[in-house]
């Protein structure tokens, strides 16, 4: 039960904390406010109600005593000066129908026969209930009837009071719209800066600053991407380490085994020795790959520069082409995107025997760089998985061919240090899209 509110209140609260906060304080606010102001009117009304009834019954005592002493013929002109805000006075039966309906016409009925006295006999009747009005009625010495209709009312609001109200309730809401955002604006920089988290490119440490909790959380963020960043430097720092050592009784070994007799076994140790240098050097580009935020961004034609790239491969007879253009410079760091479009580019020559780029964006947009083959691709369910190093898929791709399952992952590892994203996707028809996507900014 308790789930199913919890999952119904959260269906229907919004969806950021900023305006959670802003929707609860401002309810809450209206409704506190809305409250007071009905408790202060109904209390003004209370006191207009009491002062009416304290001194109704005298002020009709002494308006039907004068009406008593006047003769009939000058009774008409008096009637508009004795008359009140609530009640007034007419020559005549009046509505005599339908019995008091409220307590309150019966209280009032009950003290204006008390103040009169046994003098005159008054009785009432209820003309309307909304608005309440009822009218009391009597008759004068010399036999004329006379009727006191009474229309109960609270007094008037200033016209000024709706303005004020509703200048209090805009300072208020502005208050609260002022307060969520200076309390929600730190934890907003706090998720950007988590979300954009990438140590291997030297992220930068948030401002600390503002109240004590905010400082706090923003302190601990700080100290957990050094250690992170840390932490892989020191694995990278490893891997470089163990990769370079590696060379030396490799070469060693590769000497030894060149010198020996020719044999079946000799290649065999051959083709094993060249892979584990393939796997050496691949781990050593890697290690390196993550210390490419070191590079300086800059400006960069990339129409240009990858007219250059693709005209590289064109002159060793590769095929490889170009559509699309951007018309705008952008900054990046060249050695990076270079070996990053040059990794995937190798990629599809490897597995397809040509490749195709596409560029688009520019002027403000995301640039983006599609490279495009039609080899045999890769299975939707390990799209995500060629990303992350040493992982290799069947041997049919890539085994027989030596890869070590670090091409994409170096690849990856290059895109984050500009700034950039790689995303993968299958072709229809066959075949394989890398999409790198980087910033548009010109500098």
């Amino acid at each position: 039960m308790n789930e199913s509110r919890a999952g119904f209140i959260e269906r229907w609260m919004p969806r950021t904390i900023a305006s959670r906060l802003y929707l609860i304080l401002s309810v809450g606010l209206l409704l506190a406010y809305g409250l007071s102001f009905g408790l202060l009117f109904y209390e003004r009304y209370v006191a207009a109600m009491s002062l009416m009834l304290d001194t109704l019954e005298r002020d009709i005592a002494t308006s039907v005593a004068v009406l008593d002493r006047l003769p009939a013929a000058e009774r008409g002109d008096w009637l508009t000066r004795l008359q009140r805000g609530n009640y007034r006075y007419i020559l005549g039966p009046g509505e005599t129908d339908g019995p008091l309906v409220s307590g309150r016409a019966q209280r009032v009925t009950r003290l204006i026969g008390e103040a009169l006295g046994e003098r005159f006999s008054v009785h009432g009747n209820t003309t309307s209930t909304t608005p309440e009005r009822y009218q009391v009625h009597l008759t004068l010495s010399d036999g004329q009837p006379l009727t006191i209709e009474i229309t109960p009312g609270a007094a008037p609001v200033a016209q000024w009071l709706p303005v004020v109200l509703v200048v209090q309730l805009g300072v208020l809401l502005l208050c609260t719209w002022a307060a969520v955002r200076l309390t929600t604006r730190p934890l907003a920089r706090l998720a950007d800066a988590a979300a954009s988290l990438n140590p291997s490119a030297g992220g930068q440490h948030l401002q600390e600053g503002g109240p004590v909790e905010v400082a706090k959380a923003v302190s601990a963020f700080n100290a957990m991407q050094d250690r992170i960043a840390d932490h892989l430097a020191e694995r990278l720092r490893i891997l470089a380490a163990i990769s370079h050592d590696l060379q030396t009784p490799l070469t060693r070994m590769t000497l030894r085994t060149e010198g020996m007799d020719e044999s079946h076994e000799r290649d065999k140790l051959l083709g094993d020795l060249d892979e584990m240098q393939h796997l050496v050097r691949e781990g050593v580009a890697y290690a390196r790959s993550a210390h490419s935020a070191s590079e300086p961004p800059r400006r960069v034609d990339p129409d240009a520069f990858l007219d250059s790239l693709v005209l590289d491969y064109q002159d060793a007879g590769k095929a490889v082409t170009m559509a699309g253009r951007v018309g705008a410079p952008v900054m990046t760091r060249p050695h990076a995107l270079r070996r990053v479009l040059g990794n995937l580019v190798d990629n599809a020559i490897k597995y397809a025997g040509a490749a195709e780029l596409r560029i688009d964006g520019g002027h403000g947009r995301p640039v983006s760089i599609a490279v495009l083959d039609r080899g045999p691709g890769i299975p939707d369910d390990e799209l995500d998985a060629v990303m992350q190093p040493f992982y290799r898929l069947e041997a049919s791709r890539n085994r027989g061919t030596g890869g070590a399952g670090l091409g994409l992952a170096i690849a990856q590892q290059l895109t984050l240090s500009i700034g950039g994203s790689l995303e993968l996707r299958n072709r229809e028809g066959g075949g394989l899209q890398v999409t790198l996507t980087i910033e548009g900014r010109d500098g």
